[in-house]
């Protein structure tokens, strides 16, 4: 379906830069941790789906965010016919029970004109449940809209109460609307918890807060949500993985100037009075994220944060499909990993950058099971035959370190 120019919204934005401000975002009413059970997700069938789970013993789903592509279907409907080439796999223990889009289901604006293209119709064979936080685009509203932002993200995922249906963007296709409770939320499954958060409409940085009353036009309902959540997992003892999910990530890859100067090597930078906030409800529960999960630079980047004896990895995975942006600069050498990177925090934190690929599209493909985390990196150039990562790493829920990983 072709669609209007957007470089005439995109010229009045850019005559805005050091002016937007992020725009109020839909609380959820009457409850400060808003949940999805996945067995909810499934309808008729969940209780099946979530005992076949259990019994066998680990949890597989994918990850990915930035998929929306302005150009044309190609690159993520490549990267989609992947991920679903997972459900053909003939171990049922390792077939995947749901994606999780870490924002930017569409481009260049949150409008539900995008949908069918961008969503609908990339993920026609995928068939399993697709839940999302919302990127910057997603809320994003063009100049001169009248369209409210998040209000066609809000129609197509967050549709709990509703009878299922499908809405009218999805046309013609079978996928019906997400029944998640809000734009930030947490999914239960087996051995996990994902705890969603929106991080706003700017490029940068990401905002889940007033941020002490910087950002008047928000709430605080992000970090009610967090500490709830978070509480609730101490007060039930889970011992199961905990996930954070935000669009925005809070390290990118830097490069070092000075002793005290370092450079975003991407386009985007890092987000670390988000991190603050995020440190904030952890350090007052008590209860720490086995791994962060994020979006919105568009290449695959991973990190390892050691806090408090912690070693937790923030991994970025925004070349789902709209674009893949390079970390080196025209005529710089390319990066060497490992690397050592500003902390954006305090406290004897230390943070390396362990690994990147930013020349492909691709997603994540996470295994979770009673006792360790593993998270792989798959991009869409190694054929969707290939069931090789190109990038692993495996945490162990019990002692929050860097482990093998273990078959059985």
């Amino acid at each position: 379906m072709k669609h209007g120019s957007d470089k005439e919204a995109y010229s009045l934005l850019d005559q805005m830069k050091g002016k937007l401000r992020p725009r109020p975002f839909p609380e959820v009413a009457g409850v400060d941790e808003p949940v999805l059970e996945l067995a909810n997700a499934y309808g008729p069938r969940g209780a099946t789906i979530v005992d076949q789970i259990k019994s066998a013993k680990q949890l597989v789903f994918h990850a990915l965010g930035d998929t929306g592509n302005t150009r044309g279907p190609r690159d993520q409907s490549l990267v989609a016919d992947k991920m679903t080439a997972d459900y053909d796999d003939t171990d049922p223990r390792q077939v995947p029970s749901f994606a999780y889009h870490l924002g930017d289901v569409v481009y260049s604006f949150g409008d539900s004109m995008y949908y069918y293209d961008q969503f609908y119709e990339p993920y026609r064979g995928y068939p399993a449940p697709i839940f999302a936080i919302p990127g910057n685009h997603d809320g994003m509203v063009a100049p001169n809209s009248d369209a409210e932002t998040l209000d066609a993200f809000r129609k197509n995922f967050c549709t709990a109460g509703e009878p299922p249906h499908r809405t009218l963007e999805a046309g013609e296709l079978s996928r019906t609307a997400q029944v998640q409770p809000g734009v930030y939320f947490t999914l239960e499954a087996p051995f996990v918890r994902i705890l969603g958060l929106y991080s706003n409409c700017l490029e940068d940085p990401g905002v889940i807060s007033t941020q002490g009353g910087t950002f008047s036009e928000l709430s605080d309902a992000q970090l009610v949500f967090l500490k709830t959540a978070l509480q609730r997992i101490k007060t039930e003892k889970f011992v199961g993985a905990v996930v954070f999910a935000v669009h925005h990530p809070p390290y990118v890859a830097q490069i070092a100037v000075t002793a005290r100067k370092s450079l975003n090597v991407g386009r985007h930078g890092g987000s670390p009075m988000m991190l603050a906030d995020i440190d904030a409800a952890c350090q007052a529960t008590g209860i720490w994220p086995h791994a962060v999960l994020s979006g919105h630079a568009h290449n695959y980047q991973r990190f390892t944060r050691i806090k408090q004896g912690r070693e937790t990895p923030f991994i970025v995975c925004g070349n789902g499909g709209h674009a893949h942006q390079s970390l080196t600069r025209s005529a710089s050498p390319t990066i060497r990993v490992p690397v050592d990177q500003p902390t954006l925090s305090s406290n004897g934190d230390s943070v390396t950058f362990e690994n990147y690929d930013d020349q492909d599209f691709g997603y994540l493909r996470v295994t979770v099971n009673a006792q360790q985390l593993r998270i792989e990196y798959h991009p869409m150039s190694d054929g969707a035959a290939a069931k090789t990562p190109d990038d692993h790493v495996t945490v162990d829920l019990a002692t929050y370190k860097i482990a093998y990983f273990r078959t059985s």
